[in-house]
């Protein structure tokens, strides 16, 4: 296959994009935060980073939910991306450089640019294909992905192990890509590239789907008209996953802008596990068949689960993320779902321990330890940050901390394992707890033979501070700024390199916090626990 053309400094990642059936989730929002706190380490970073996200308009699924509301398939996409979708982004704080519409022009273009190279090279044919479709997945069954309910509104017939919906046997005259030919190019991929699917437990998975042997896919329908027409047939329109998956090309001018697309691709990225199949098999055999490098890595993360369930709308577990930062903030939000989560791993969401982290971890860890630094500094030295001082062992300990754990936390992002990097950068807001409590600068500023020890432990907390908000800003942004105001810091926080993080440079003194990064709250009246 070809070689990426991507520099080793350049760093592209992109989300799915998510159907506008319906309004986004918190299951949502985790994917797009996490995406979101690997683009902004790698731009603090100083590496030419992009971040992808968007929508996913086409397909039969949006076409019957515009119908059950007396809409246009068009006309729905457009009201759900501009009154949910793009306000999302707003809520979280994500910031994306682009966001990209399978409706829109330049995507179409690419699509038609793609599909007639492959049907030029031989890899797509006509054929008749019969099976169980599953319109929530827009995805032909095997068996092996179905059950037969024993009771309910659906007793005796066969549903989507993932949806628990009624599959349809539907009968076509399609166009199918020739992936049966790639199978054994895709297990040398895996083989060669073990880290190209991630975590291993959905890796080993994928390897063992791909052995039990690949069938051509069809990629074209004609029962309805919903989508991107076949360029040599307008009797057909794409697969709509066939039409989706190409989204993490056009974006960056497949077809039309050679340049870019060079600069920017492959891409990481990420989806849920239960899509994992679509982005780790037919996504790099279409590359492949296209001439196109695979993807860098495709991570297929867990699912958030409310009582035991994958979070949805359908079944009422569905939660929006404002009912979460409306309470307890932005940052917060960000923070809780990248650390109480092992990325990877399903988890399980509960009001309870989002509060008992917002506590313990963010109000009275992290934004108590702001507070009392500032008010330190402020009231013994009248906010001059000392220097010149003659740093103890212990002192010296505690930048040996920040060194480690900013080490550690970078290698953590780049095994995209965001939940041990915050582990690691919260070793230093301990640290530097206790140190406060054995030093005791409050007892130090009593007795002025003491002076130049108290100006050599308020040094090391503010310098510990200060490499904190570098560390912690492409999690907590806008708390890392106001600390970074308050601190002194020379120009902004989230232009300061993340891998040198201590070596931050800031003016000669502090000036107050407006307020708590993070205020105590009430626990939020709410049932939804697990």
């Amino acid at each position: 296959m070809p070689a990426a053309s991507q520099s080793a400094d350049s760093f592209y990642i992109a989300t799915p994009i998510f159907y506008v059936n319906d309004v986004p989730h918190i299951g949502h929002a985790y994917t797009e935060v996490a995406a979101d706190v690997l683009a902004r380490w790698h731009r603090q970073a100083g590496d030419d980073t992009w971040l992808l996200t968007g929508t996913d308009e086409h397909g039969q699924k949006i076409l019957r939910t515009a119908v059950a509301n007396d809409t246009t398939p068009k006309q729905w996409a457009d009201t759900l991306v501009a009154d949910a979708w793009l306000p999302l982004l707003k809520t979280i704080n994500i910031a994306n450089d682009d966001f990209i519409r399978t409706t829109d022009e330049r995507h179409e273009k690419a699509v038609t640019i793609f599909l007639q190279k492959l049907y030029d090279d031989g890899f797509i044919y006509s054929g008749e294909y019969e099976g169980y479709y599953c319109v929530g997945c827009e995805e032909y069954k095997q068996l092996d992905d179905l059950m037969e309910t024993a009771d309910g509104d659906f007793a005796g017939t066969l549903v989507c192990k993932i949806h628990g919906r009624p599959v349809e046997i539907l009968k076509e005259k399609n166009y199918f890509f020739r992936m049966s030919d790639f199978q054994q190019k895709l297990l040398d991929l895996y083989e060669s590239q073990p880290d190209f699917i991630q975590p291993e437990s959905v890796r080993n998975e994928i390897i063992s789907f791909v052995k039990q042997g690949l069938d051509d896919l069809s990629i074209s329908r004609s029962s309805f008209d919903w989508g991107i027409q076949i360029p040599w047939d307008h009797s057909h329109v794409v697969y709509v996953w066939f039409d989706a998956l190409l989204n993490y090309i056009s974006a960056i001018g497949y077809g039309t802008d050679t340049e870019n697309f060079e600069r920017r691709w492959p891409a990481v990225q990420l989806v849920g596990k239960d899509i994992a199949r679509f982005h780790a098999v037919i996504w790099p055999a279409m590359l492949m068949a296209a001439g196109l490098p695979v993807p860098r890595r495709v991570f297929g993360h867990g699912w958030l689960l409310v009582g035991g369930e994958k979070m949805s709308k359908s079944k009422l577990t569905g939660i929006a993320p404002s009912e979460i930062t409306d309470t307890f903030g932005v940052d917060a939000f960000r923070y809780y779902f990248m650390r109480a989560i092992s990325f990877g791993q399903d988890g399980s969401f509960s009001w309870e321990d989002l509060s008992a982290r917002y506590q313990a971890e963010l109000a009275n860890g992290f934004g108590n330890l702001a507070s009392r630094v500032i008010a330190m500094v402020t009231r013994y030295r009248g906010g001059v940050i000392p220097t010149g001082v003659e740093l103890s062992d212990a002192d010296q300990a505690i930048f040996a901390t920040g060194l480690r754990v900013t080490a550690e936390a970078d290698a953590a992002i780049e095994r995209l394992a965001i939940h041990e990097a915050l582990a690691s950068i919260w070793t230093l807001v301990d640290d530097l707890n206790g140190y406060i409590t054995i030093q005791e600068p409050w007892a130090l500023s009593k007795d002025p033979a003491n002076a130049e020890r108290l100006d050599a432990v308020l040094f090391t907390i503010v310098r510990g501070l200060g490499t904190l908000a570098v560390l912690l800003s492409p999690v907590i942004p806008d708390a890392a700024a106001t600390l970074w105001t308050a601190l002194g810091g020379t120009g902004a926080v989230a232009d300061q390199n993340v891998r040198t993080a201590s070596e931050w440079e800031g003016g000669p003194s502090v000036s107050p916090l407006p307020a708590s990064l993070f205020p105590r709250i009430e626990q939020p009246d709410t049932a939804v626990t697990t």
